[in-house]
């Protein structure tokens, strides 16, 4: 799957700054935005996108192309801006790693606890040890289904 980009006046309007300052706050901090995080329009793609995009009609007549940003590059901005509400989504994407940090860690802990029961108790157990082993484990994801069913008597 591509992608998911966005243009740098679209995240000043969500992150609540002008575009002229997202921008110079990009150039201040380009070595945070490698190549899979940002990059700028051609004038070309620059027209295909005010053409297809109502929203954008004001970039018509700018002479500034563009940038524009994965969804990784869109957290990246959010560490290097200072508005109230790119601070708040700094900060809200620092808890979720923690919390998953934690959910990881949990994880291993329980998994570790169970091997050492595991060879502290004898072989009865090893049925119930591979029972709660196979519970841990994330289920697969199911596969999509090709072709298509026949009804009987057709």
């Amino acid at each position: 799957m591509p992608p998911v980009l966005t243009l740098d006046t679209d995240l000043a309007e969500l992150y609540g700054v002008s575009t002229k300052r997202l921008n110079e706050q990009v150039k201040r901090n380009l070595n945070r935005f490698p190549d899979d995080f940002m990059f700028q329009l051609t004038l070309e793609e620059k027209n295909k996108v005010v053409a297809i995009c109502d929203h954008l009609k004001r970039l018509k007549f700018s002479h500034a192309l563009p940038h524009a940003f994965t969804e990784h590059g869109a957290i990246m901005l959010a560490s290097v801006l200072n508005s109230p509400i790119a601070v708040q989504t700094s900060i809200q994407v620092v808890r979720v790693f923690i919390k998953l940090r934690e959910m990881m860690a949990t994880h291993k802990e329980l998994a570790h606890k169970i091997e050492v029961m595991e060879k502290k108790y004898d072989a009865q157990f090893k049925v119930v040890f591979d029972a709660i082993r196979e519970l841990m484990t994330p289920p697969p994801k199911p596969g999509r289904k090709i072709g298509f069913r026949r009804e009987r008597g057709a």
